[in-house]
């Protein structure tokens, strides 16, 4: 199904979202000044074309600083890509990975409770079948983040 236009009421109704996906369907239609039923069929309509695919919990970044977090450069080997992404999903401390052009095929930021789990974590990657190697650089502060 493909994606529809989204007009200028989509857009602030998924910045609404974005902010507080658990925003009652009366406050997102008192915030856009339409009715709920608007906002409701919007809503589906946005899901039904999965440009929304879901909803999630945002942790802050003050709730988890005492985790370190790493940017992990991987390298996968020929048509090993969709195993990689599969097993490196089943692992919790995996928050993002992100599919890169350049020397590595993907980049996971990982976030661990010490540099020890840290380094587990990191000999699981490189444990698994199909990545050649990796590179990673711990985060040491976040200087900006939107």
């Amino acid at each position: 199904m493909p994606s529809p236009e989204l007009d200028a009421t989509d857009r602030a109704l998924l910045e609404l979202l974005r902010d507080n996906a658990r925003a009652s369907t009366a406050e997102l239609a008192r915030r856009l000044r339409l009715s709920r039923t608007t906002v409701q069929s919007r809503i589906e309509r946005l899901e039904r074309h999965r440009v929304i695919a879901g909803y999630t919990v945002r942790v802050p970044d003050e709730v988890e600083a005492s985790l370190v977090r790493a940017h992990v450069m991987i390298a996968v080997a020929p048509k090993q890509s969709v195993s990689i992404e599969l097993a490196l999903r089943r692992i919790a401390e995996v928050r993002v990975l992100h599919s890169v052009s350049g020397p590595f095929d993907l980049i996971a930021i990982v976030a661990a409770a010490s540099i020890g789990e840290l380094d587990e974590v990191l000999d699981r990657i490189r444990e698994l079948e199909g990545v050649e190697r990796t590179t990673s650089a711990i985060v040491l502060s976040t200087r900006l983040s939107r």
